[in-house]
């Protein structure tokens, strides 16, 4: 309490732009002048913070042993331990960080204390990771900065930082596959390289400050929050509760965990088939499967046929942009079909393949009349080329009988 009152007053004491440990430590080198060089790239050094502000120390006097002398506060290096507490000192206060940003969340000290992380610090493990593991040292930036460490582009490569280390994470018996498995997956397809800074990275999942596995009880929970439907006709499934007696982690037994792999109507039928690894060929539940599998391979070939016919027609110059508009939903029932895979009821997968393949037909016929439209055309062209042609021909035959004749 005291180093905090007196950290204040040093604050308030300071001169206006003076910060004699950052100015010194610019003149050096090596790893001396690094956390100075370091530092003019924060969010804190924007914000106005010296060096003092964390390391404690007076920023105003140029004699060293005066700036690092514990009777004004010098602390030096925080032990890992109680870094958390350092930086909570200001991001845990409402009434400091409002001067900054009124919408800053204060609560991270208290979350980072629930998580797995913060429960091995409380025990004294410091090797663990702590605020500056995950957000920087002296350059720290703002999360939305594309150079921060937690910038959702970079978010899994920090994470990996520890957790794909096998000698770092032997004491605790955790894999390090993760982010290998992560970068497979389609949700790291999204985030790198469609750019969706939405698509789900480590924190998403496990969170951030309260960082900690799901429960297997809520794996289904956690995918829901992006997938509300598919959670939802899992939830009434026959596999919800067959799953919950087992104590599987619903979505991951089939979709995995990291290595989320995109889908496809493969994991239905076919020699790779996730229902295979459970449901035998000749099984109720396997018939099912491919049942599934088959209606919905159908369709999405009659809704390719349809549009082959129609392109075929448009470009030809026929009018078919009702029938090509149509055909979005045939697309549309096909995407349901494939989510309310979910329910693993034929019927639920029958009812939008049904709808799906009427439209499809209805649309495939709409190009078969367009395209007997265009021969009909070309006959009709043909014709009156051709008349046109015998007209031309008589006309000629004319002038030159009638010039015959003259002469």
């Amino acid at each position: 309490m005291k180093y905090a009152l007196l950290l204040l007053l040093l604050a308030a004491a300071r001169l206006p732009g003076k910060d004699s440990c950052l100015e010194c430590h610019s003149q050096m080198t090596g790893d001396l002048q690094a956390p100075a060089s370091a530092f003019q790239s924060s969010v804190h050094f924007q914000h106005g913070f010296t060096c003092a502000d964390c390391h404690g120390g007076d920023p105003n006097s140029d004699d060293p042993d005066a700036s690092m002398s514990k009777a004004h506060g010098f602390a030096g290096v925080p032990p890992r331990t109680a870094v958390p507490k350092l930086c909570a000192r200001c991001h845990s206060n409402p009434n400091f960080m409002r001067k900054y940003n009124p919408s800053e969340r204060v609560d991270q000290n208290a979350e980072y204390a629930t998580s797995v992380h913060g429960q091995h610090l409380a025990k004294g493990d410091a090797a663990v990771a702590t605020c500056i593991d995950c957000h920087g040292i002296h350059d720290i930036r703002a999360a939305r900065d594309p150079l921060s460490p937690v910038y959702p582009l970079n978010l899994p490569k920090t994470c990996a930082h520890c957790h794909a280390d096998a000698a770092h994470m032997a004491p605790y018996k955790i894999p390090t596959n993760q982010y290998a498995d992560y970068l497979k997956s389609v949700h790291w397809e999204e985030l790198s390289k469609r750019g969706d800074l939405s698509a789900p990275n480590c924190a998403t999942c496990h969170g951030n400050h309260g960082a900690k596995p799901p429960a297997v009880s809520s794996v289904a929970a956690v995918c829901g929050t992006c997938h509300v439907f598919e959670e939802q006709l899992f939830d009434k499934s026959p596999h919800q509760p067959a799953f919950a007696a087992m104590s599987a982690g619903t979505c991951v037994v089939c979709h995995s965990n990291h290595a989320i792999l995109k889908t496809s109507d493969q994991l239905l039928g076919g020699k790779n088939a996730v229902c295979g690894e459970c449901h035998d060929p000749d099984s109720a539940g396997g018939k099912t499967a491919a049942q599934a599998a088959g209606l919905i391979q159908d369709l999405q070939s009659r809704i390719a046929a349809a549009d082959a016919i129609l392109e075929q027609a448009r470009t030809s110059g026929i009018e078919v942009s009702e029938a090509i508009l149509r055909q979005t939903d045939a697309r549309q029932n096909l995407v349901k079909a494939r989510a309310n895979v979910h329910a693993f009821a034929i019927q639920a997968v029958s009812q939008p393949v049904q709808a799906g393949l009427a439209i499809a037909a209805e649309d495939y016929r709409a190009g078969e009349a367009a395209l007997k439209e265009k021969n009909i055309r070309r006959m009709g062209l043909a014709t009156s080329l051709a008349a046109i042609l015998v007209t031309m021909a008589g006309l000629w035959l004319i002038i030159r009988w009638l010039h015959s004749a003259r002469t």
